[in-house]
């Protein structure tokens, strides 16, 4: 079983926390890259369109006789063929989102996790709270837990409170999502991952709790 250290927001260590390996204990990369590719997908506009023939400006009518003047034959002068003509095969508005298995995408998520704390770049708070909302004693509890790149807070829902959102919401390069919310990409993004141990404690329980089932639906079929 995987352990941790529990910090608090002066980078002190206040105690330790046991991580299930069934959630730590292995890294599929192919499944952080679906995950990652079905997201991504996701995010796409799908905005992107050309006009066909029907909607270029321009007359329909037959610019000369289809036989006897030596001419390449023409029907239209919005032919794709000419200049302002239209576009064959073009791009139409579409989305690009499709579905992604649950099991899968929570797969990812173990796998994510698993990766930050093999990297040591998972680091578990005992409490993110602080006396005023300001990003500026949140930039300075950053810095005191070795946050110079990118950061990704994570806190539970039922202990998030006004002033870690007031706190962190103009934190460069650092993001606030709910343990409920966090998705693999996320994880993957960010150089850190920063975990309230009330956050950690609920997503783990669920991650197992998952397993558990599904090893249960597996025996009775």
């Amino acid at each position: 079983m995987a352990n941790v250290d529990v910090v608090n927001l002066n980078g002190e260590k206040v105690g330790s926390l046991d991580l299930a390996d069934a959630v730590y204990g292995q890294v599929n990369e192919a499944l952080l890259w679906e995950a990652v590719k079905h997201y991504r997908a996701s995010l796409r506009q799908g905005t992107h369109k050309t006009k066909s023939r029907s909607e270029v400006a321009g007359s329909g009518k037959k610019l000369w006789k289809q036989k006897g003047t030596g001419r390449a034959r023409i029907g239209s002068v919005r032919s794709a063929l000419w200049r302002h003509g239209h576009t064959v095969h073009g791009p139409k508005p579409r989305s690009y989102d499709y579905a992604f298995p649950r099991k899968k995408l929570l797969g990812a998520l173990r796998s994510a996790l698993a990766s930050k704390l093999a990297d040591g770049k998972l680091t578990v708070v005992d409490s993110l709270e602080l006396k005023e909302g300001k990003t500026k004693l949140y930039r300075q509890a950053l810095d005191k837990l070795s946050v110079d790149r990118t950061a990704l807070i994570v806190e539970n829902g039922k202990t998030l409170s006004q002033s870690l959102m007031l706190g962190a919401r103009n934190l460069k390069g650092v993001e606030l999502v709910l343990n409920n919310e966090v998705h693999p990409y996320d994880l993957l993004r960010y150089d850190r991952a920063i975990f309230s141990k009330a956050a950690i404690e609920q997503l783990t329980d669920a991650l197992t709790k998952s397993i558990s089932k599904r090893a249960s639906q597996t025996e009775a079929a």
